[in-house]
């Protein structure tokens, strides 16, 4: 996808844009969008499992005494 100097660069250039003051709390929000996206998915993926597979029905015996 993106090669290590691509990453330099990137990375170069978003210091110059923000500066060190503002990166930590660009990395933290980027952090907290990627961890969003993560739950999302797996919750969607979940209910795509749960639409597809049918439920298990509970059986229940009725025992009869003698």
């Amino acid at each position: 996808m993106f090669g290590q100097m691509d990453l330099v660069l990137i990375g170069g250039a978003v210091l110059l844009l923000f500066g060190p003051s503002k990166l930590p709390e660009l990395m933290r929000g980027m952090g907290k969008g990627v961890r969003e996206f993560k739950k999302a998915q797996s919750e969607f993926e979940g209910e795509i499992k749960n639409a597809i597979e049918p439920p298990e029905k509970k059986t229940t015996q009725n025992k009869q005494e003698v």
